[in-house]
Parts: structure tokens; C-alpha cells; sequence
């Protein structure tokens, strides 16, 4: 499985998705520097890949792109442990991130709610056991 976001700079976005969110590039090099298609592994199953905003409004047909600010989905990312949560949220706001809520304790939780470069959120939470 693959998830697709429109993303504005690839630079830009793969700083934030390798250092920020820890995720490792897969795929061979362009004249960037940087892998072609901007692929990276969420896990065994599933992958996130990032297109600039014009070629994904190619693939999306009469859709539009969302604007920056507007959103649609909240991706997650499960950690083991508040302090886990509270690293992850630090080192995403040192690769150019917004952290739109700080972490903290949650009803169902410990949680944190981060913007990419391009504005899609990602929540970053510890369930208690």
C-alpha cells in the first residue's frame, strides 16, 4: 500500500520525513540527490511517497490540491512511550515542522499533533498498555 501527498519542495520535505519522522528513502538517485520517485518505508506494508504539487494534481485529475492549512486526513505515527512521542515531535520541529499541539496526556493517551513542510498533519501517540 501507498500513500501519496503533494509536497512543495523535495529537499525541503525529504529533511523533514528522514530527520523529523525518522523514515528511511528507498529508491534510486536523481540529479537532486535525493530518490525518484520520494518514496519512503513506513513499514513492511506500507509507503509513503511525496509528489510535487503539480505532478499530483496530474495524477488527481479534476480534483483539486488542497491549500496549505486544509485538511482531510490525520496520519499516525504509534509510539512506545511518552518519551518516544516527545523525541519524535523535538526532532520534527528541528527538521522544519510545525508542532500544532504540544505533546501531553489525552484521553485515550499521550499525544502530540505535528504539520510537515507542506502542512499535513501527523499525530505522533503513546497508548497506555
Amino acid at each position: 500500500m501507498t500513500i501519496s501527498l503533494p509536497i512543495a519542495d523535495r529537499a525541503t520535505s525529504y529533511r523533514f520525513y528522514r530527520d523529523g519522522l525518522g523514515l528511511d528513502a528507498e529508491g534510486e538517485l536523481a540529479d537532486d540527490g535525493l530518490p525518484e520517485p520520494l518514496q519512503f518505508v513506513v513499514n513492511e506494508g506500507l509507503r509513503l511517497m511525496l509528489i510535487p504539487t503539480g505532478g499530483f494534481g496530474w495524477v488527481i485529475g479534476r480534483h483539486e490540491v488542497a491549500a496549505r492549512g486544509v485538511s482531510e486526513c490525520v496520519l499516525s505515527v504509534s509510539v512506545a512511550a511518552p518519551a518516544d512521542a516527545d523525541a519524535i515531535t523535538e526532532r520534527a520541529r528541528a527538521a522544519g515542522g510545525e508542532v500544532v499541539t504540544e505533546p501531553a496526556a489525552q484521553p485515550w493517551g499521550y499525544a502530540a499533533l505535528v504539520a510537515d513542510p507542506d502542512g499535513h498533519l501527523w499525530m505522533v501517540s503513546a497508548t497506555p498498555e
